[in-house]
């Protein structure tokens, strides 16, 4: 059976709306289309046992032969998602990312022992409050708002590859930790704004959107070819069915919104969150800070990609690279605190 929390979600001055619902439970040879190509020469550091990343990618085709994600999951039960009253984005200045407000809240962090794919560096299951509202970005950073830094002097002149498939509205890919944060140093001085990337904990509890579940889609227990974009026929999830495999980037915002009207937060690129990483959750201090008492040298990544399985889009699902890591699956959401 599936163990139930509640996740409490908060708007200032006003008391918590809790939902009490059930917590549910890499491609082929260089050059193939099912395979997220590396950038860059640095050791790749995966989530568990820092095996190689050709051995990781690898694995994704091994899994053709394995169960279907259906298979030992408790009855689907729809949850209780709290009606929510959004904060209103504050207005943007000239050339400022598309934001949203989230509201203040409380949830559960990492998965339960019995959730189906569940890596142990998920756990254990912590409790995190995030006390104040803060923005993040409605999409995914696009190539045409990485042109923008580039042609404005900034992001290193680095101009990522598209790997043939496009630009424009696209999240950009080919990104590495440190490629991130040249974007917000330059997006910063121009807007005079503060932007950064997400905490890992301001991520999930995103992901989640109000749902104590593996994903913010309309179940919360699964996810298809429907809802992200990410190989299609390894869907996750009781109810699920096969779908497309696009093997490549969309634009950003071709699948529907959470409930906190954010895109793509299962699927499309992965994400890297600022925290440092540790192999685990013990030890949270459990307010939606970064963590900084890890492996620094290491940064991690959220949500799965074009290439992935839906079990690697669960909202609890990590991994980590070093900080000049690229891959044509990683990209990155911004964040900002509000003043």
């Amino acid at each position: 059976m599936e163990k139930y929390v509640g996740f409490g979600l908060v708007k200032a001055g006003s008391l918590a709306v809790t939902a009490v619902a059930g917590m549910a439970g890499i491609g082929m040879s260089a050059g193939s289309p099912d395979v997220a190509m590396a950038q860059s020469s640095g050791p790749h550091i995966n989530a568990i046992d820092d095996r190689p990343a050709a051995r990781l990618r690898r694995a994704r085709d091994m899994e053709t032969a394995a169960p279907s994600a259906t298979q030992g999951l408790a009855p689907t039960l729809q949850p209780q998602t709290p009606q929510l009253q959004m904060p209103v984005a504050a207005a943007r200045p000239k050339g400022a990312p598309e934001m949203v407000v989230i509201p203040p809240g409380t949830f559960m962090m990492g998965s339960p022992l019995h959730q189906r794919k569940r890596d142990r560096n998920e756990g254990p299951q912590v409790s995190i409050t995030i006390d104040r509202p803060f923005e993040i970005g409605r999409y995914e950073v696009t190539f045409d708002e990485w042109n923008k830094c580039v042609k404005g002097g900034g992001c290193r002149r680095y101009r990522p590859d598209d790997n043939g498939w496009g630009r424009g509205k696209r999240p950009v890919t080919n990104i590495s930790y440190n490629d991130a944060q040249s974007y917000i140093e330059w997006l910063n001085k121009k807007t005079g704004l503060t932007y950064r990337l997400p905490s890992e904990a301001e991520w999930e509890y995103v992901a989640r959107a109000g749902q104590p579940l593996p994903f913010s889609t309309p179940t919360g227990r699964g996810i298809s070819a429907l809802e992200a974009n990410f190989n299609g026929k390894f869907p996750y999830g009781p109810g699920t069915i096969e779908g497309e495999y696009k093997r490549q980037t969309v634009p950003v915002g071709s699948y529907p919104a959470n409930s906190f009207g954010v895109h793509d937060i299962h699927g499309n690129v992965y994400e890297f969150v600022s925290d440092c990483y540790v192999a685990g959750h013990a030890g949270h201090p459990g307010d939606g800070s970064p963590r900084r008492d890890g492996n620094c040298d290491a940064r991690i990544i959220r949500g799965g990609s074009w290439v992935t399985h839906g079990y690697q889009m669960r909202a609890a699902k990590r991994l980590r690279y070093t900080m000049d890591h690229r891959y044509d699956d990683f990209g990155f959401r911004l964040a900002r605190t509000i003043d």
